[in-house]
């Protein structure tokens, strides 16, 4: 029998759209999923997309329905998917739509009543606005989940994932941890930067890294797992 987690979920941001968000969820949940537990994505807004298996479905929505151990349907994974593949906000607009906060709210906390884990993914940052008033940090305070920050390492990571952690923090939300996630195989002084992030999270704000990703040129989720720390993925979701 399964053993619920002290979290039953994560959301996961990044520090920039193009950091490898969908990549690292699709990872977490083959690694909850190696160890017995029913898990499911949620990628609740998803811009762009395009014809697989005959079906308009958002590319990042269908990679995490595969990757769930949960029987989930690409609606379930992806409720808000819009064709033009700019800001969501936008996306919806040129759709003549409207993105809903309170079936967002639903939708996650039916898949949270449902699976043992459920691994949320943001949208680009983690203040995409979304429409009037609110942002995709408003998902992850709606649901109380903890913050899994991805790190794309690229020029430019070090103030993104600082400024990414202070925002986390300022909304009261629980930073689990971060990955740094190579997106810029030829970025300069890479391992000096990665020094830097785990003296800066890990050393004075104490917040743990659960993994260093190298450029893979073919990143299954199998493959970003083995990058992953285990014993620190198993204290951050309570395991």
């Amino acid at each position: 029998m399964n053993t619920r987690t002290a979290h039953a979920g994560c959301f996961v941001t990044g520090t920039d759209t193009e950091v490898g968000k969908t990549r690292v969820s699709a990872a977490l949940l083959q690694w909850l999923a190696r160890r017995g537990l029913v898990a499911a994505g949620f990628k609740p807004v998803a811009a762009g997309t395009m014809v697989i298996d005959g079906t308009q479905i958002n590319e990042d929505v269908r990679l995490l329905r595969e990757a769930s151990s949960a029987r989930v349907t690409d609606a379930e994974v992806g409720p808000f998917q819009f064709g033009a593949a700019c800001a969501p906000q936008v996306a919806a607009a040129l759709e003549g739509r409207a993105i809903d906060r309170a079936a967002i709210l639903d939708a996650g906390r039916k898949l949270l009543a449902r699976t043992d884990f459920v691994v949320v993914e943001g949208v680009g940052g983690f203040c995409v606005p979304l429409g009037p008033g609110w942002d995709s940090s408003h998902i992850a305070c709606g649901l109380a989940l903890p913050v899994i920050l991805v790190v794309g390492l690229r020029l430019g990571c070090l103030n993104h994932a600082l400024l990414t952690a202070e925002a986390i923090k300022a909304r009261h939300l629980p930073l689990a941890g971060w990955i740094a996630n190579t997106v810029d195989p030829a970025m300069a002084y890479l391992d000096h930067s990665v020094s830097t992030l785990r003296h800066e999270l890990d050393e004075r704000q104490h917040v743990p890294c659960l993994g260093v990703v190298p450029w893979l040129d073919d990143p299954r989720p199998d493959a970003v797992v083995a990058h992953l720390d285990d014993a620190a993925l198993r204290s951050a979701f309570g395991l």
